[in-house]
């Protein structure tokens, strides 16, 4: 079996629950994930009706540049916020998300601040 073939979860920070939901938006193997990059395969993801969930969003995302889904500065995770939110108004048709964090932003920065 090559790299190209080998199930979504032998990408860093992804397991079999990661595979399932990566299956359901027709993601089957780790080189489809590769070739679609975070964002289309995230787009995807939300297509098929999974809620959206920031960590899962970038933890695949640092997964796909080989580093653990916790090594991420504040200012990278500010842009990664503004990308997942911008996926996610996408997805909701609701047009470009609002700044970087948009409403849930704020709302999770309130409950869940950075050290």
């Amino acid at each position: 079996m090559s790299a190209d073939d080998a199930p979504v979860s032998t990408i860093r920070n992804l397991g079999p629950a990661s595979e399932r939901g990566y299956a359901r938006a027709g993601i089957t193997t780790a080189g489809q994930l590769r070739a679609l990059g975070a964002e289309e395969a995230y787009r995807r993801i939300l297509a098929a009706g999974a809620r959206p969930h920031f960590i899962g969003f970038y933890a695949m995302a640092m997964g796909l540049q080989g580093r653990p889904w916790n090594d991420m500065d504040p200012a990278e995770k500010a842009t990664m916020r503004a990308r997942f939110d911008a996926l996610v108004a996408e997805a909701r048709g609701a047009g470009p998300a609002e700044g970087p964090g948009g409403e849930l932003g704020r709302f999770l920065d309130t409950y869940l601040p950075d050290e």
